[in-house]
């Protein structure tokens, strides 16, 4: 299968996520600045997840501009990553509405880590599928920030029942540690023409 297909297909998704997620934030019926206060948490949880559909299109993209080919078990492991990330939609907006209450705080954490969690098994699915002399497969390394995240959203949905603010402070920092792309990729895909086919 020509790996355009399934670009294109993975943007067309992610761009609908986006706009189901901008959709979902309801307009103030006054037209004073003071009502757009109590929206704030519905918006702050927009920026927040806006920021994680960008971070995962950018890597994503990435990573797909660096395969040769694409396979079956690289499309179903690419639809379970888009299967995670459809439902931060639902969980944003339940978050924000719920100005990060234990419980939608929690499920945000739980989509984020299964979106982590998927994300991996696509990227070991295209290692698998490519090799060990991929140049991506040399880029990831030890890939201590895919480790890492799971670990820190674990953490964030234990504290969501004993300290909200400490699980919203730590999905913001998963955000930063993903925010900038990996150098090492950006000098992977560079090279990649040089690769030999």
């Amino acid at each position: 299968m020509d790996k355009r297909r399934l670009e294109s297909f993975s943007d067309g998704v992610l761009a609908i996520i986006i706009t189901i997620m901008v959709l979902d934030m309801k307009v103030p019926h006054g037209a004073d600045f003071a009502e757009l206060w109590p929206l704030w948490p519905v918006f702050v949880s927009y920026i927040l997840s806006f920021v994680y559909i960008g971070i995962y299109w950018n890597n994503h993209h990435h990573m797909l501009h660096a395969a040769r080919r694409v396979n079956g078990s690289i499309m179903w492991a690419n639809s379970h990553l888009l299967f995670w990330l459809s439902l931060i939609p639902f969980a944003t907006g339940w978050m924000g509405e719920n100005h990060f209450a234990p419980a939608p705080s929690s499920l945000y954490g739980a989509v984020l880590l299964m979106a982590s969690v998927a994300y991996w098994i696509l990227q070991r699915t295209l290692i698998r599928e490519h090799g060990g002399g991929w140049l991506l497969t040399k880029a990831v390394g030890t890939d201590l920030k895919g480790k890492l995240s799971p670990l820190i959203y674990l953490f964030a949905i234990g504290s969501t029942f004993f300290q909200p603010w400490i699980a919203q402070a730590l999905y913001v920092l998963v955000a930063l540690l993903w925010i900038i792309p990996d150098p090492r990729i950006e000098r992977t895909i560079a090279r990649q023409g040089d690769e030999p086919e």
